[in-house]
């Protein structure tokens, strides 16, 4: 099975095909623009906090919303994550069991949040907040949605990731905005930039003074890996499907990997055999210790064929937590949220 796309390198640069395909990205733009501005469809009985980012591909999305679990909580709120379950064929809505569902059915990231919170699949966003007002929730997390104008948001939280940022700036398909950043930036509550240790990216800077001039408060975050010293000195072979590999490399790299060699897959890509052979084959012949991350750690749970099996017998997990520098903020912006909802 394929994975989704992954971001093109030409979505860094203005020239080429950025600038041929730029038209087509103002016809999206308008498109994508005036359906964000659109009245939200849905306000749920309970408030929602959107996690989102402003571009196409990893930003942070999921550990951002898992770190705000435990913040929510903090907060005073008894939080259900949200979501569509991407690469899962269940429509939903569903509570995720990870006892009893895969990835294949739910998607790798909801069975990731469903460890630390309930955690509800829906396709249809309508559908799901019925069903998540008989969990009795009293904030749902949206793991993505901050686009769609489908549920009334209370929060919306837009990850930002510092190697990365905004690519060269343009609307898909020329560049890797999902619509106009200044009507995402209208729209957005607070700003999370996240750093994994790469450099930062250039035209950062301007994003977020252009955030601050508007009000909005921007936090930082790290990645933090779990049990670095079980990564310290070795020799990785990293594979990955996730929106960006290389921040995942990076990681293990600012871990003090000796060597990270970096086998990149597309989003939410489940491997074939001849994938998965490959793999055990080139760290066998390398001398590296295999590793993935837990997202794609997920997607072998319950996989049948031999080489599959395999790799995931061979494969360590990376866990990271995204940590707040300021977590005390985060905590009094949804405490703020939650006063706003008992008067």
């Amino acid at each position: 099975m394929g994975g989704l796309m992954r971001a093109p390198d030409f979505w860094r640069k203005t020239g080429g095909a950025a600038f041929w395909l730029a038209p087509i990205g103002w016809i999206w733009g308008a498109v994508s623009g005036w359906r964000m501005r659109a009245a939200p469809g849905v306000h749920a009985s309970v408030p929602v906090v959107a996690v989102g980012n402003f571009t196409v591909g990893g930003a942070g999305k999921t550990p951002t919303t898992a770190a705000l679990i435990e913040l929510a909580r903090r907060a005073g709120f008894s939080p259900v994550v949200m979501t569509r379950g991407y690469g899962g064929r269940l429509a939903g809505p569903v509570r995720v069991d990870p006892t009893r569902h895969d990835s294949a059915e739910v998607g790798d990231e909801p069975l990731l949040h469903a460890r630390t919170a309930p955690t509800i699949v829906a396709r249809d966003r309508r559908q799901g907040v019925r069903f998540v007002e008989t969990c009795g929730a009293d904030l749902v997390l949206l793991d993505d949605g901050f686009q769609n104008p489908t549920l009334a948001k209370g929060l919306s939280l837009v990850v930002v990731d510092r190697g990365y940022g905004l690519g060269n700036g343009r609307v898909m398909p020329a560049g890797p905005l999902r619509a106009p950043l200044a009507v995402q930036l209208a729209r957005a509550s607070a700003l999370v930039v996240i750093d994994s240790g790469e450099e930062e990216t250039t035209g950062l800077a301007g994003l977020l003074d252009d955030a601050r001039r508007r009000g909005l408060p921007v936090f930082t975050a790290r990645m933090v890996l779990h049990e670095p010293e079980r990564f310290t000195g070795r020799r990785l072979l990293a594979w990955a499907g996730i929106g960006r590999p290389e921040k995942f490399a990076a990681t293990l790299a600012a871990a003090g990997a000796e060597t990270v060699e970096l086998v990149a897959f597309a989003d939410h890509q489940r491997l074939e055999e001849v994938e998965a052979e490959r793999l055990l084959a080139r760290a066998a012949a390398r001398g590296l210790d295999l590793v993935t991350t837990e997202k794609d750690a997920a997607r072998l749970i319950g996989a049948t064929s031999p080489m599959a099996m395999r790799l995931a017998l061979a494969s360590r997990v990376a866990a990271v937590d995204l940590v707040f520098d300021d977590e005390a903020a985060v905590v009094a912006l949804l405490a703020g949220l939650r006063r706003a909802t008992t008067r």
